[in-house]
């Protein structure tokens, strides 16, 4: 995200490149930074004249190129984006072309999307000397929870450890669903700046207490009367609870309590789990629970159930039955 806050705030210096090269398998940050360009180069008496914008799958090299020679009527840059880029993979040569020599004030952005934009192209090298680079990644989860504790320390929110990751769970992974349900709760709460579990679940539709990250407590807390109840709940709402999602936890949960197990110093735990330091002793617990035989059987189990959520080995992917088929196993071991 580093790369990404630099060029937002190079944009907002108004220090423009003539061409920005946007690549990865995070499409959230392509988007913000077209979007930031837009915003500052574009306006209503502006648009009609000085912005283009084109999609890969419908546009050619030759026409991009000749947009990008004019100059401007009436802003300071003609903006000329071309979206979903990757259709363009093979005529992007053309483009290195233009860029040995670029209209100044024009500016291109490609926005390049799902995957990196190939290192080896001449188009990346061009790129790299007169334009600006993003590269971008799929966030890991634990970064994904500290990027929404930023955005709603922008957003002036107050949040604990623990409605944080009620919030995420809630929201998931996917920074632009997030981005959006940070907006609409600024609406909503303009006069709460504390979230708390209530409002969460009040105004993002999704439970305080039955969920995944209450179900992993109750696991490492073996108390299978609850599990029972949040995967019950859980089984009724799949829409707001994958059952693949839920697995893939479950599998990490335990292969956390496992590696906490291994650890001989525990000082460093968080860091080396991958988890803030306020859920360690969630993880402390469980090692109370779970021998490393046990976890070992449950992390066996738990990838066995993974492929039946996908259809193997079962005539129909039952949420609940999987689900308590694999607590009871694990708990069983």
């Amino acid at each position: 995200m580093h790369e990404f806050n630099k060029l937002m705030s190079s944009i907002d210096r108004a220090e423009y490149k003539p061409f920005y090269l946007l690549s990865g398998t995070e499409p959230y940050f392509i988007d913000s930074i077209e979007a930031k360009l837009t915003k500052k180069l574009t306006d209503e008496a502006s648009s009609s004249f000085d912005y283009s914008l084109f999609y890969g799958n419908e546009i050619g090299a030759h026409q991009i190129i000749e947009t990008a020679k004019r100059f401007p009527l009436v802003a300071s840059h003609h903006l000329v984006v071309v979206r979903e880029a990757q259709h363009l993979d093979k005529s992007t040569n053309l483009i290195a072309e233009y860029l040995s020599q670029p209209q100044m004030q024009t500016i291109i952005v490609f926005c390049f999307k799902y995957k990196a934009f190939d290192k080896r192209k001449k188009l990346y090298k061009a790129a790299k000397k007169v334009g600006a680079l993003l590269e971008t990644k799929t966030l890991y989860d634990n970064d994904v929870v500290q990027w929404i504790r930023d955005r709603l320390k922008v957003a002036q929110f107050k949040i604990d450890e623990k409605t944080l990751q009620i919030l995420f769970e809630a929201l998931g992974n996917d920074l632009s669903k997030i981005e959006k349900e940070i907006g609409k709760l600024k609406i909503i709460m303009e006069d709460y700046p504390q979230i708390t579990p209530q409002l969460i679940e009040q105004h993002v539709g999704f439970s305080k207490d039955y969920n995944n990250f209450e179900l992993y407590k109750a696991v490492g807390k073996r108390d299978f009367l609850q599990c029972s109840k949040i995967v019950k709940y859980m089984a009724e709402n799949p829409k707001n609870h994958p059952l693949v999602l839920t697995i893939f936890g479950l599998y990490n949960f335990f292969r956390r309590v496992l590696l906490y197990h291994s650890l001989g110093d525990k000082s460093k735990a968080a860091s080396l789990l991958g988890v803030r330091p306020y859920f360690i002793k969630d993880y402390e617990y469980a090692c109370k629970k779970f021998s490393i035989k046990q976890l070992i059987k449950a992390i066996t189990l738990t990838l066995e159930a993974d492929l039946k959520s996908k259809g193997v080995g079962v005539k129909s992917a039952n949420h609940y039955f999987i689900l308590q088929d694999l607590l009871v196993k694990v708990f069983a071991a």
